[in-house]
């Protein structure tokens, strides 16, 4: 993403300048600025982020600063977003790291970048059992399923999960992403997935594909 061509307030975001971002955000506010191009235009400043974290330009510590940054700009936009049901019906994720794993880093930068982008994420939390991501799909009639892992060991849980998808006969309505420390391509075809997604930005980008 070319900097030059980045609004103030996307290119103070992937700047971590803090400070600068909520300043804007509440000029935008003031002045009428409608809460989702103050999203857009966050969105882009996230993207960039995850640019910069793809080129080794910056590491995990900045992505959770931006993740961080966002997620407050999202508190303070809420009250004011507007509510069609039109936006909440579609376009939805169900997510959670899988059974016998508490690690959620990963997992909520994932969060914060899909919502940035338009997406209604069901975060399931961590060490979720495979019923429980069932469950999940069957009341929202979402379409993706993230799966995270960071513990070697609880790989395993991400084919007992998509089995259990199969088993209560929604595998082909649902695309399923894996992801995490311990993930790859072989990983992915062990498990039975549809997609490793190597970061969150790639992942968000799946997402996107399976909505587009």
């Amino acid at each position: 993403m070319e900097k030059e061509k980045m609004t103030e307030l996307a290119k103070s975001l992937m700047e971590l300048d803090e400070k600068k971002v909520y300043q804007l955000v509440d000029e935008k506010i003031k002045n009428g600025v409608s809460p989702l191009d103050i999203l857009a235009e966050c969105n882009e400043g996230m993207a960039g982020v995850g640019d910069l974290f793809s080129a080794g330009q910056y590491f995990l510590s900045q992505m959770l600063f931006a993740a961080e940054i966002f997620k407050n700009v999202m508190k303070q936009l809420e009250p004011i977003m507007p509510k069609t049901k039109e936006n909440t019906s579609r376009n939805k994720v169900v997510i959670g790291t899988v059974k016998g794993d508490i690690h959620d880093i990963g997992k909520n930068i994932v969060v914060n970048l899909l919502r940035g982008s338009g997406f209604e994420v069901i975060d399931l939390g961590v060490d979720v059992p495979a019923e429980k991501f069932v469950e999940a799909l069957k009341e929202t009639g979402a379409r993706v399923l993230g799966l995270s892992a960071l513990l070697n060991f609880t790989y395993p849980e991400m084919k007992t999960v998509v089995e259990a998808v199969t088993e209560a006969g929604l595998r082909d309505k649902v695309t399923i992403i894996i992801g995490g420390a311990p993930c790859n391509e072989q990983v992915r075809q062990f498990a039975g997935a549809d997609y490793y997604a190597e970061d969150a930005v790639a992942g968000v980008n799946i997402c996107k594909k399976v909505y587009s």
